[in-house]
Order: structure tokens, then sequence, then C-alpha cells
């Protein structure tokens, strides 16, 4: 494991003049070992539950497991705000929250703290059915630290009443904007907003070029590469060019889901949550005339941005072997179904894509799980909190011209050594 060397990694950056015995490290080691086999009523803790998804499936478990009653704790619908919920509670060593929904990004820092029980020796789980790139979103320094819940995989939406077929690649795509100019609309818009879309949408861009953000060992910066500049110019020459309008610098994912409705677009690059929003509703100007496709690469599928959320196990729960069977519960093909049908959130099980019943009922599944099979994490880190701060800044002033792309480069790189130094 690697997670005291991490720790160390982690706390210099976001504790400064703390150290890791200072944060509890010895502590949680210490937890790991403890109440493995312990069984009792446990709580849930994840954001809101809009689609009523989650309380179901806690019904469902509650009825058939008498004494092990799980308890949901539910958190507002803002990221940060369930960040630091989780961080307070971590931080106090709070037995209370037993099983919590962790963001794909935040699994690296919380791993890095010992907050999290690793998924090994009696605490494993059976990850052979799952995505590989799910199981990779939810592992840190090689150890299994989260159980994969719900994944995402960006699509290429296009309509299907002006294009023939989509385009494969990158360069097929800006040829195309030509029928956009002459049906009189733009042409392309993913994320470009400054927040953690433009993290997720320039992360692809580098990715697909072949060049990458972050090491693997998750401390150096990597965008000092001619790879890594050629993704990010792709996006500023796109924008410069008019391809990406100019108002997609104030994008996020609903303002680019409702411009491709109102048939302003040719092509969108977003989640897989707008589809249903957008077939089949009387106010959508598209329904019936947008198909998907995987985000275009260099010569085939580009790298999505890995999304998604995963349930971990907090490494201070009483009740440890209660909460490794509620991971494992949530993981049955039952209710991965569920999400997707109830939620349209992204299985992690491979067989729920291949199901025809499912695939009949929802069409951009094979789609989707091409996207996610090809899909990159963001920067592993634990202390993504400034990697994606410096690719937002930089990556923003690059698109709309206040930088070069030379200038953005250096920048990430020179923001991510500091946090890492």
């Amino acid at each position: 494991m690697k997670r005291v060397a991490a720790c160390a990694v982690a706390v210099g950056v976001l504790f400064a003049a703390t150290s890791c015995a200072d944060q509890g490290i010895d502590a949680a080691a210490q937890a790991e070992k403890e109440n493995l086999d312990g069984r009792g009523p446990i709580t849930y803790v994840q954001g809101k539950d809009n689609s009523n998804v989650v309380r179901p499936l806690i019904d469902e478990w509650n009825a058939t497991h008498p004494g092990e009653e799980v308890t949901f704790k539910e958190q507002s619908d803002q990221a940060d705000q369930q960040h630091e919920d989780l961080v307070q509670h971590f931080q106090s060593r709070d037995s209370g929250y037993d099983v919590t929904v962790v963001d794909v990004v935040w699994t690296a820092e919380f791993a890095a703290r010992g907050w999290l029980q690793p998924l090994e020796g009696p605490m494993a789980i059976d990850t052979s059915g799952l995505l590989p790139a799910t199981v990779e979103g939810a592992t840190y320094g090689d150890v299994l630290y989260a159980a994969p819940q719900t994944s995402d995989g960006a699509l290429l939406y296009y309509r299907t009443d002006l294009m023939d077929h989509p385009p494969a690649t990158w360069d097929e795509l800006i040829g195309a904007c030509g029928t956009a100019r002459h049906a009189g609309i733009g042409c392309y818009a993913g994320q470009y907003a400054k927040y953690e879309g433009l993290t997720a949408n320039a992360s692809e861009a580098i990715n697909t070029a072949g060049g990458s953000i972050l090491g693997p060992d998750g401390v150096t910066p990597t965008m000092n590469t001619p790879e890594a500049k050629a993704g990010l110019q792709s996006l500023v020459d796109a924008y410069r060019s008019g391809a990406i309008p100019r108002e997609s610098v104030t994008f996020q994912e609903e303002q680019a889901r409702q411009a491709f409705q109102s048939g302003d677009l040719l092509f969108m690059r977003n989640w897989p949550y707008a589809y249903s929003l957008m077939d089949g509703q009387g106010s959508s100007a598209v329904s019936g005339k947008f198909g998907v496709a995987p985000l275009p690469g260099k010569g085939g599928p580009g790298h999505s941005t890995l999304g998604g959320h995963s349930a971990a196990i907090n490494v201070y729960s009483e009740h440890k072997a209660t909460a490794s069977d509620f991971l494992k519960f949530f993981l049955e093909k039952k209710s991965q179904a569920f999400f997707l049908s109830q939620g349209s959130l992204a299985p992690v099980r491979a067989d729920v894509y291949d199901d025809p019943e499912l695939v009949e009922q929802y069409p951009y599944l094979p789609t989707l799980k091409t996207s996610i099979e090809n899909a990159v994490t963001r920067p592993v880190t634990p202390f993504y909190p400034a990697v994606t701060r410096a690719v937002q800044n930089n990556a923003y002033a690059a698109i709309k011209g206040e930088k070069t792309v030379d200038q953005a480069a250096a920048d990430i790189q020179s923001a991510i050594a500091a946090a890492g130094s």
C-alpha cells in the first residue's frame, strides 16, 4: 500500500505544517484492522436523491435484513458541500457515516488521508464483472478503496436530420462544420465555462491527443509535452475558427443541452442524462432527429473523461461486515438496472449493457459502454483541487485567447509542481 507515503504528499499540500500523525494516520491504520466482522445498523450517506433511486433500494434491503437496517443520510445537491461534509466527519473520526458515496475524483484524497477502508482481504469485493475503467476510478496506489456504484462517459450527440453518420475523428467533426454554417446553426459545443466541466473537457482533448496532465505517481505534471499541448490547441483552434461558438465559454451541461435541444447546434458533447430529456418531449426541437456516438478521436473513439461515483466504507465504521454486504447489494444486476431505469445513471456492470431488453429501451447503451471502456480518469492525486483549478484557469484563458497554449501549459505545469512540493 502507498497510503502513508501518499499522505505525506496530501498533508504537505492541504495542511502545510501538520504531519500525518497529526491527521490521525496511525489511528486510521489501526482502525483498518477493527470491526471487520461487525454487524448492525448502518448509515448510508450520499448527495440529494433527486430521482428517488436510493430510497426504494434501501427499503428493499431493510425488508430482508432485520437488525442491519440502513438509514439514509441525504446531503445537499452541491458537490463541494458534500465533500466538505464528508471531510468534517472523517476528520472527527465519526463512526456514524458507515458507507459514503465518493466522486471518482475524491478517492485518492480520502484514501491518502486514511479515511477509507481498503477493500481487500475479508472486505474484498468481486470486480470481475465490472467495467475496468470503473474499477480504476475507485483504486488508489493499486488498492481498491471503494465499490464502483454508477459510472458516466461522455457522448457525442449529433443531428441525424443533417448528418448521414457521425464523425469518427476530430478532423471529420471540424470538416462537417460547413453543414452547420449552411443550416445557420452552431457547430460543436461542450462545457467550457470555468468550472469542473472544463477540466473534464480539456482532459478529454489532451488524453485523446496522446497527452496527459499528471503522471501516474499523482505528483509529476506532464503538460509540457507536444501531445498535451496539441490537445489543448485543438480546442483553441476550434474556438478561434468559430467551430465552437463564442457563447460556449459560458456553457455548463445544461446550457449545452438547451442549445442542442433548441436546434441551435450540429454536435454536442454531453453526458447520457441529456438523452431522455431531449427525446420524445414536445418542447424538444430535436426529438427523433439526433443520435449518439463515441467522442471522436485521432483515428477512432476518443477518450472520454470518466465520471461517476463509488461507495466506500468509513474506516471508523463499527459495522463493516454489514457495510460490505450493502456495497455488494448495490452491485447486483437488479440494483444496477434500477440505477439505469430510475435515475438514468450509467451502470458499472458489463452485463447490463449487453441485456437485449435494456438495449431496446435505452438504445444509447452500446455507445455508452464504448465511451466508458475508452474513458480516462481525471488526474489521480491527493491534491486534486489544486490540479483542477490550474487546468480550469489556464485552459479557459487559452481558449479565449488570453494566453498562448505554450504559456497555459507552462502555467498548469508550474501550478501542479508547486502544489506537490
